[in-house]
């Protein structure tokens, strides 16, 4: 098998691509060969050691992947050789095989593409968990997504366009404005990239304006930084602000604010809760896979790469240029499709 290791914290830069003995399925665990892996933002954290999971090296980060089951471990069933399966590995995906354990694989429908597979659950999971579990979204709805042309943001636009919301998507660019408008944002802003007072002031103004006297009813903030508290000051009456994730920093908060507006500020810590509720989870990937089936959310991939240029996937990923997701592909891909 090949895979790309961490052999020492740092970023893309630092990991190496090696040979490696194929992998054994133990006791309750699958062999999988993999055929895509998603990129998302803890991939870049956890080769720095800065995530909340530090595995030891060497380790291949890499937390979802689809592919093809190889082989089965002891004590399993319900799976067959040559089952298509995702999973989440938290790490251990940016390579050809993985052995994980069987109950955390899901078999998903032949219609469906392994690079869609492999871009599915992390951010639409984390963004449907946010919307349904955490804050309630009703149909009617002002939804605010900040970093909308995202992973999770844009899985955040599709979903709540799905749920019936009136979307406002936030992000720093025309091109990505475009980008959320073709997923169904009903408007867009383009924040300042630097977020002095002023720039503050400007885009809680803008929001304010767009959303109307109501103001938003949720806010789905994958951002953070200077750019929460103006999304926090749109907020309308018991509204639900959503912390998603901080990229630009983790955000000082003015109490007063909630107060005032007799809203919720609300974790989202979606990783925890797949363990501390597996019957909802599943409630919601069953979900997923039915507004998939319906071609009401689909993966938007903007970029490729194969396992040798991953390091260019988590820097492209970390510039925070990407539009969608991002998916490294296995060697001999093109050969099965």
């Amino acid at each position: 098998m090949q895979a790309l290791l961490s052999v020492v914290p740092g970023g893309p830069e630092t990991l190496e691509l090696k040979t490696l003995p194929d992998p054994t399925p133990g006791k309750g665990e699958l062999l999988v060969g993999i055929r895509a892996a998603g990129v998302n933002f803890p991939d870049t954290l956890i080769i720095k050691d800065l995530y909340q999971i530090k595995p030891p090296r060497p380790f291949s980060p890499g937390g979802e992947i689809a592919g093809e089951v190889l082989a089965i471990g002891e004590g399993v069933t319900g799976f067959t050789i040559g089952d298509r399966v995702l999973a989440l590995t938290v790490y251990g995906g940016f390579a050809t095989h993985v052995t994980l354990p069987a109950a955390t694989a899901v078999k998903f429908p032949e219609t469906m593409p392994f690079e869609d597979a492999a871009c599915f659950v992390f951010t639409y999971g984390t963004s449907y968990h946010a919307l349904k579990d955490r804050a309630a979204l009703q149909p009617g709805e002002t939804l605010l997504v900040l970093g909308a042309a995202g992973g999770v943001g844009s899985a955040a636009v599709e979903l709540g366009k799905a749920m019936g919301a009136r979307v406002i998507a936030a992000v720093s660019s025309e091109d990505k404005a475009a980008f959320c408008r073709s997923l169904g944002a009903d408007e867009t802003i383009i924040y300042a990239n630097e977020m002095d007072k002023s720039a503050q002031k400007a885009f809680s103004s803008e929001i304010k304006a767009l959303a109307g006297p109501s103001g938003v009813n949720v806010v789905y903030d994958a951002v953070g930084g200077d750019y929460a508290e103006p999304a926090l000051r749109s907020m309308g009456w018991a509204g639900r602000y959503l912390v998603v994730g901080f990229p630009a920093g983790i955000p000082k908060i003015p109490l007063n604010l909630p107060l005032l507006k007799s809203c919720q500020i609300v974790g989202v810590f979606w990783g925890a809760s797949v363990l501390r509720d597996p019957k909802g989870h599943a409630e919601n990937v069953k979900d997923l896979f039915r507004l998939y089936a319906e071609a009401r959310i689909k993966p938007k991939i903007s970029a490729r790469f194969p396992l040798n240029r991953a390091p260019e996937a988590l820097a492209h990923l970390s510039s925070r240029s990407a539009f969608g997701k991002i998916v490294v592909i296995m060697p001999d891909q093109s050969e099965h499709d």
